[in-house]
């Protein structure tokens, strides 16, 4: 059974310095998209951070998906998760991404 997240990337480094990854970390994120991980994600206004809507299995997956984000890689974020369960809406939810597939 699937999990929502909703994890906010705080930035540890100034935004000029995070545009030098943001291609990178943008097409890690289509992916995960594209595999039905990844419901939506975005930067904040003001683009101190950002946040992702996951679907997934569990914490370790999500932990595991989080670790290859280029931000992570290059310790450019400190991530902050939430478990969420959804209750109005998520039909909608469900519908903004492909159903999970394996690896």
């Amino acid at each position: 059974m699937s999990r929502y997240a909703l994890v906010l990337y705080a930035y540890r480094a100034p935004l000029e310095r995070m545009l030098e990854t943001t291609e990178r970390h943008r097409a890690y994120l289509r992916g995960l998209h594209t595999r039905g991980l990844l419901v939506a994600s975005g930067p904040l206004d003001p683009r101190t951070g950002g946040a992702l809507i996951f679907r997934v299995r569990d914490d370790e997956e999500l932990r595991t998906l989080l670790a290859a984000d280029p931000f992570a890689e290059e310790s450019l974020v400190d991530a902050t998760i939430h478990f969420w369960m959804p209750n109005i809406g998520v039909a909608l939810l469900d519908a903004l991404a492909p159903a999970p597939t394996a690896d």
